[in-house]
């Protein structure tokens, strides 16, 4: 009976494995945990059933259907190919397999963060070039102003009336031909930034889901260590390059595995206790001190930069070198402050080095968002107000200032945190040894630069192809130093949780506040009345209402007024649909505690 059993159980096998695509089938055969010569037979009693299989359906089907079928088939095998292509060309896809291999999970998910947070520029600059940039060049003039190489700099001068800041697009109905259709500016500006304001919340929601639940509620993060070691090798694998690569992954992973299983918990005395949590609040509030009064630094110079600004000064140079001094030292805080807040995680001595880098993230995200926020209350409050001829312009070449000095104290820091560090570890202070690569750090310039890409979107348009190419140099910086200057944490451990935590920071408070700063310069604020789309209106959300008015006087288009008017500026129905979201928010959140739940159950299970 049992030789029947298993004759019945390896023939269904073979039928259900005929029944899959190729790529597929090879797939299933590999993950099989049986020998080689058993996969072999396997393989050739599936390619004798689809033979027969072929044959059979040949006498019974028409010519017409088997031309039909091989074209699926055809297609089928195409996409799966296709799909496999695009996978090996994903950006940096071999590079990012080298450094979590000699890195670890901890390091590589900073370079994964930083390659999405390079798709999201791209994406976006596709779509302003498109839709606002591309228009305007119809309907622009000619730029008078020399050219003198400051402005890569200052981002003044030349780039002033050039397609770069708000101020230059036009307000009037572009049309090429008499009679013919028109393009809307003022609609095409702010329903492409408000679309893709949109686009972008719906994805990082759903990335955070997905991360979530890859990393904190799937069963397989339990498989366990033994198959991991005896199931995951790829035997397709033959360049020795690749088959040293896969060796150093997989001792990389189990060691992380290893270490989170046999994590030791300390017990400590009532005097080390109370040690220890005094060391805490003391680096507490010394982080929170200095965030405080680079605040205040922040503050003091956007003030007396806008005074110098609207002064004047007596020749050209002086004038470029005060527009660099509010960048600079907000530059400089955020590169210092966090080497002093890395220096106090150390002094801390966390059991875990994950709960050092959270704290170092905390701190850093503390810094930054505060001196976002002062600069976003200098832009709206101070600068909006100055009766400036065009304070937009003025705000997108701060930002344009920021993301360029912040970009170049960034490659200086990988020059000196890392280089220079080296260098003593390795020939004045031999003890010191090599540096690792400081996560928590280098993650929060990354949120900050993207923070202050989203604020600049609606006052300089191109500017995400800015950080785009800032992004890439980075990357190759980042990575040449970490190969040469770093090396792998001492203390091994499992990061899967990183990514999803760097989503959720870069979801709140950057992308969150970016959208409160947002409304409020569009529904609040008075554009200028002698540049930019919205020129002489009260507010740029204004060119809304006037276009909603337009279409009240064409029957075709009432729909839209109605959903404008019933939906749009309906309070209620807002509220219902935060109601609504709630809800699902809870349901999912049960869905997730009940899977929880069953991992758990399952995990034990394994362990015993």
């Amino acid at each position: 009976i049992w030789i029947f059993h298993g004759f019945y159980a390896e023939e269904e096998l073979v039928g259900n494995l005929a029944s899959m695509s190729t790529s597929e089938r090879i797939k299933a055969i590999q993950k099989m945990p049986e020998p080689m010569g058993k996969k072999r037979e396997i393989r050739n009693k599936v390619l004798k059933e689809i033979t027969k299989k072929s044959r059979y359906h040949s006498a019974q089907l028409s010519c017409c259907t088997q031309c039909l079928q091989g074209t699926v088939v055809s297609f089928r095998r195409f996409g799966n190919s296709l799909s496999e292509y695009f996978h090996l060309l994903q950006l940096w896809h071999k590079t990012l397999k080298i450094i979590g291999a000699k890195f670890g999970t901890s390091v590589l998910s900073y370079f994964i963060f930083l390659r999405w947070l390079l798709a999201f520029n791209i994406f976006s600059f596709l779509i302003n070039f498109s839709f606002i940039t591309i228009p305007q060049f119809v309907a622009a003039e000619p730029n008078n102003l020399s050219f003198t190489g400051l402005e890569l700099f200052t981002g003044a001068g030349y780039f002033q009336q050039t397609v770069l800041y708000y101020g230059f697009y036009t307000n009037a109905t572009i049309s090429k031909i008499e009679n013919g259709p028109s393009y809307n500016m003022q609609l095409a500006y702010i329903f492409t930034v408000g679309i893709y304001f949109v686009i972008c919340f719906l994805i990082l929601l759903f990335s955070i889901a997905k991360s979530f639940c890859r990393n904190f509620i799937n069963p397989q993060t339990y498989c366990g260590n033994a198959s991991k070691l005896l199931c995951t090798w790829d035997f397709n694998i033959t360049n020795e390059k690749a088959v040293k690569l896969k060796q150093k992954n997989l001792s990389t992973q189990i060691k992380e595995d290893l270490t989170e299983v046999n994590r030791e918990v300390l017990n400590f005395s009532v005097m080390e206790r109370v040690v220890r949590i005094v060391i805490h609040l003391v680096s507490w509030i010394a982080s929170l001190g200095t965030a405080v009064a680079a605040c205040a630094g922040v503050y003091f110079f956007s003030t007396n930069n806008l005074k110098l600004f609207v002064k004047g000064h007596k020749n050209d140079l002086e004038r470029q070198a005060a527009m660099l001094v509010l960048p600079i030292v907000a530059s400089l805080l955020n590169t210092f402050i966090p080497f002093f807040y890395s220096w106090l995680g150390h002094l801390e001595r966390f059991q875990t080095p994950g709960h050092q880098i959270y704290v170092t993230i905390t701190r850093n995200i503390v810094l930054k968002m505060s001196i976002v926020g002062i600069l976003c209350y200098y832009w709206l409050n101070i600068v909006a107000v100055s009766g400036s001829q065009c304070w937009e312009t003025l705000v997108g070449q701060d930002i344009y200032r920021l993301v360029l000095v912040d970009f170049i104290f960034c490659l200086l820091g990988s020059f000196f945190g890392e280089f220079l560090r080296r260098i003593i570890g390795t020939t004045v202070c031999v003890s010191l040894g090599l540096p690792e690569f400081d996560i928590g750090r280098n993650v929060l310039d990354l949120i900050y630069a993207q923070t202050l890409t989203w604020i600049g979107i609606l006052f300089s348009p191109l500017l995400p192809g800015i950080q785009m190419i800032s992004f890439s140099i980075v990357f190759y910086v980042k990575k040449i130093s970490l190969m040469m200057n770093c090396q792998p944490p001492r203390k091994v451990w499992r990061t899967a949780q990183m990514t999803t935590s760097f989503m959720f920071l870069l979801f709140f408070p950057s992308f969150l506040g970016v959208l409160s700063v947002t409304g409020v310069t569009v529904w609040r604020l008075k554009p200028s009345e002698e540049c930019g789309p919205f020129r002489g209106l009260s507010s740029m959300y204004a060119a809304v209402s006037e276009w909603v008015k337009v279409l009240e006087n064409y029957t075709a288009s009432k729909w839209v007024a109605w959903i404008y008017h019933n939906l749009i500026t309906s309070e209620l129905f807002f509220f219902i649909l935060s109601v609504i979201v709630l809800i699902i928010a809870y349901l999912y959140w049960q869905i997730i505690e009940g899977r929880k739940t069953m991992t758990k159950l399952l995990r034990k299970q394994i362990m015993n």
